[in-house]
């Protein structure tokens, strides 16, 4: 009875997942609020931790990697638009298996992984006038309180979800450039930790800053997840992938200049959840400070916003393909408003479990793998039918693999335990998969017996 009640969930989730489009310039919105809300206000003191005064250029070769990653995803867009894209992509090319599954899934938890840093981050800067940030329960509060409000918008539809983001991107795109270059012109780029000598532990830690980096570019594939519902998907997805990852890196590259202009590493590594707001205070005054906390606040919702909007729709897909398991619990309604709620509910139980660098360090192990999984796919597999070119996907996949074994390396030596949840997680996931799809398919089988 339960497997027929998901049935029908299902059949009537594609006119429900379709109901509204979305424009070409909500789209944009979308992926820039994922993007910048993350990259910005979460992980900027991480990626200085690690580059050093060279922490601006890893937004750059972020951004390279990024753009070599994307190269894959607006391929199997272009031919094979779909809401929850990234799960399609991976059945087109594993076919529905353990690996598309349990890549989809990997994508999904760092994608609800992402919504939980970013709504700490929220709640780090809504809390900092007041002297606050360093309470954890008030922290896991105000992360809640954020992902709540997430639901509810998402809950009222498509076009309240684009609608807001277009609104809260255009504020915080202009708010954040003009913070930067009131802080650059104030600051220079004589002081701070430009002014400090290159003294980065070796080559890995700064290839390692760029795994940050790159989870602060990853909210590109809110729009790949979105795909059915961009209007003309075939032209506008591919469209949308680039003008927002270029708005991402000139956003990123301003604050960069204007933190480290203002800041000593140092001082950017104390305050890596609230580094805007730091190096406002001496560059721009009291004033300045409080600008950045509004600019951030709207940055931080903005961004789980849209997160929550695509994974949940993500999840739907894979409901609906039969690669993840499903139970309505008796709740009324479609399976994408079930998806939706569990989506904001994991994400807020991660928002009060852990802090900020292990969530981050965790999504960019789970975004990683699964990141290399899609490139090998379209490489082995479907590469001539979408006109892809090898030589771009090889090396896309082995930036991926290079960042991922520098990453792996330096927290091995600074945090091994959240290399292991790393591993423990994604493995669980795996064998968690195939014993699933092995009961499903021979439900399947008996099913059809004779």
């Amino acid at each position: 009875m339960e497997h027929d009640h998901d049935q029908n969930h299902a059949a009537g989730s594609d006119s429900d997942l379709s109901r509204n489009s979305i424009t070409l310039t909500g789209a944009v919105a979308m992926g820039t609020g994922v993007m910048i809300g993350a990259g910005i206000f979460a992980l900027t003191g991480q990626i200085a931790e690690l580059a050093g005064p060279l922490f601006p250029l890893s937004f750059i070769a972020g951004a390279l990697v990024t753009a070599l990653a994307a190269y894959s995803y607006i391929k199997m867009s272009n031919a094979w638009p779909s809401s929850g894209g990234i799960a399609m992509i991976l059945q087109k090319v594993y076919g529905r298996g353990t690996i598309a599954a349990s890549a989809s899934l990997l994508m999904a938890l760092s994608m609800v992984i992402n919504e939980s840093l970013v709504a700490r981050t929220f709640a780090t800067y809504a809390l900092r006038p007041f002297g606050l940030e360093g309470s954890a329960l008030l922290l896991s509060i105000g992360a809640v309180a954020l992902i709540v409000f997430a639901y509810l918008v998402n809950a009222a539809g498509n076009r309240s979800v684009s609608g807001l983001s277009l609104i809260m991107s255009t504020v915080k795109i202009g708010g954040i450039a003009l913070f930067a270059i009131a802080a650059i012109w104030a600051s220079g780029f004589s002081g701070g930790a430009f002014a400090e000598p290159v003294g980065m532990h070796g080559a890995e830690a700064f290839v390692a800053s760029v795994a940050f980096s790159i989870l602060a570019f990853k909210g590109f594939t809110t729009i790949t997840n979105s795909g059915g519902e961009i209007e003309d998907p075939h032209r506008n997805v591919g469209r949308t992938i680039m003008i927002a990852i270029g708005i991402c890196v000139a956003t990123y590259l301003l604050v960069a200049f204007a933190v480290g202009s203002s800041l000593t590493i140092d001082e950017i590594v104390d305050a890596r959840d609230y580094s805007l707001a730091a190096a406002a205070g001496p560059a721009l005054g009291q004033a300045g400070f409080y600008f950045t906390v509004v600019i951030a606040l709207a940055a931080t919702a903005s961004g789980v916003i849209a997160s929550v909007f695509a994974v949940s729709r993500m999840l739907t897909m894979l409901t609906n393909m039969k690669m993840i398991p499903h139970r309505h619990f008796g709740m009324s309604g479609s399976i994408r408003s079930h998806m939706l709620l569990y989506t904001v509910v994991v994400a807020g139980a991660l928002a009060v479990l852990f802090d900020l660098s292990r969530i981050a360090s965790l999504g960019a192990f789970f975004y990683l793998v699964m990141d290399m999984l899609v490139h090998w796919g379209v490489f082995r597999h479907l590469r001539r039918e979408v006109g892809a070119k090898a030589s771009i996907l090889l090396v896309a996949l082995a930036a991926d693999a290079a960042v991922l074994a520098a990453f792996t390396a330096v927290k091995l030596q600074s945090d091994p335990s959240i290399v292991l949840y790393a591993v423990a997680g994604i493995a669980v996931v795996f064998a968690a998969e195939y014993v699933f799809l092995e009961r499903s398919k021979k439900a399947d089988d008996t099913d059809t017996s004779p």
